[in-house]
């Protein structure tokens, strides 16, 4: 099929990417030309294992392209996706700006009939807002369906390639038969294909980040009151997770949760909930327990040293919100320098992929290393905040040896 996909971030860029993988004709489309430029001459502007190999080979094979001419992409397609944006207003609301502006885009190009889809995580409602700004802008027949992505940065090419479910909500039979031939190596795989309604499609996708914040704001406030009471959250992850009712995914306990998902979408549909007269009071609480622990490991850090870290080095290791990243968007590193600079401190930091993206969020105001044990050296303590590999079995007698004294302050549970 021929398909265009609008914006080129972690989400259109990895849709496009891999739906040319399975022998569509894809164009993505940007109106940043500095970033289109960059991805015709074969260069990946985000971290994402396997991205870049996809990317090559098919540029390669002449399946995907990159323009800023949104206008011949749209032509030349049966099915748009609209994978643009859609970061958080100051009151929490998502700000569909980009994907109302998408669509008047895309309906002032339209030369027939299209099938124009969501791909963006958007609150209830958005699916009839893109319906009436395209019919406000064009005459020609169109369809709007919800197909949210349900992709983990770090793992996005085998999430989008191996789905456990592909959810597509189409108010259209004609419009869910061509999602569905889109979708046919997928099912054909085993993937279960499943039919909604536009509005039923994007709460699934709020309810399911949702839930994922849940079990971990659950398990970081469970990990506080094991510390003060002198049990171990990791054999109680354990004995909890070996129930099949709960299962042992998003179970482990650290400072807290970040990226570009979860601190979005669960402020977007307690926001939500509010302007339909209700209250989320659990979420809520995930909310403010993870915004407490995103602090968790600063506040233990700034204690430790009396209150005053004047004249002190700390050494972090990790800054992006998770391992498999260059993301900052929400990380915790970011509470936790903030803290630490304010108190006095001196900061270096390394990361193995987030280095630039740091650079951009703290300019001058730390240092950093693009070596790990470099940073250690002469330094009063260490703080790990994310989970890297390489992190996780490290050389304890160099450390000791680097640091002025022997402390670790392990934001993500990884050392006995």
């Amino acid at each position: 099929m021929k398909i265009c996909v609008i914006g080129t971030g972690y989400v259109g860029l990895v849709d496009g990417a891999c739906f040319a993988e399975t022998g569509n004709e894809v164009t993505c489309v940007d109106v940043d030309q500095e970033k289109i430029n960059l991805l015709l001459q074969g260069t990946i502007p985000i971290y994402e294992p396997g991205l870049a190999e996809i990317v090559e080979r098919n540029v390669a094979d002449n399946r995907l392209h990159f323009t800023t001419d949104l206008t011949q992409a749209v032509q030349n397609s049966e099915i748009c996706f609209i994978s643009v944006g859609t970061p958080p207003n100051e009151d929490g609301s998502a700000d569909l700006s980009h994907v109302l502006a998408a669509a008047k885009d895309i309906a002032q190009a339209m030369n027939g009939y299209k099938v124009i889809v969501d791909k963006s995580t958007v609150p209830v409602g958005t699916a009839d807002k893109v319906a009436e700004v395209i019919a406000q802008n064009s005459d020609q027949p169109f369809d709007v369906v919800s197909n949210p992505e349900f992709l983990k940065e770090g793992n996005a090419i085998d999430d989008f390639l191996q789905p456990d479910r592909i959810v597509v909500g189409a108010n259209s039979d004609k419009a869910f038969k061509m999602m569905a031939e889109l979708y046919s190596p997928f099912t054909t795989a085993g993937a279960s294909l499943i039919k909604m309604d536009t509005r039923s499609a994007e709460m699934t996708k709020y309810a399911a980040n949702a839930m994922l914040a849940t079990r971990i704001s659950f398990m970081n406030d469970l990990a506080n009151l094991c510390e003060i009471v002198g049990a171990d959250i990791n054999l109680i992850r354990q004995g909890i997770g070996s129930d099949t009712r709960i299962g042992n995914t998003f179970l482990l306990a650290g400072a807290g949760y970040g990226g570009s998902c979860f601190p979005k979408d669960v402020k977007a549909i307690i926001k939500t909930a509010k302007e339909n007269g209700y209250r989320l009071r659990l979420l809520e609480s995930v909310e403010d327990v993870n915004h407490d622990q995103k602090q968790v490991v600063a506040k233990k850090t700034i204690q430790y040293f009396a209150g005053d870290l004047t004249g002190k080095t700390i050494a972090i290791w990790g800054l992006a919100f998770k391992a498999g990243t260059d993301d900052m968007r929400e990380a915790t590193s970011i509470d936790t320098i903030d803290l630490l600079l304010a108190a006095g401190a001196t900061i270096k930091a390394h990361d193995p992929e987030a280095l630039q993206t740091a650079r951009r969020v703290f300019g001058d105001k730390i240092t950093y290393s693009d070596k790990n044990y470099e940073i250690l050296d002469g330094a009063d303590a260490l703080l790990v905040l994310t989970e890297w590999n390489e992190y996780r079995e490290p050389d304890f007698d160099k450390i000791k040896n680097s640091l002025k004294q022997p402390v670790i302050f392990d934001g993500r549970n990884m050392y006995n």
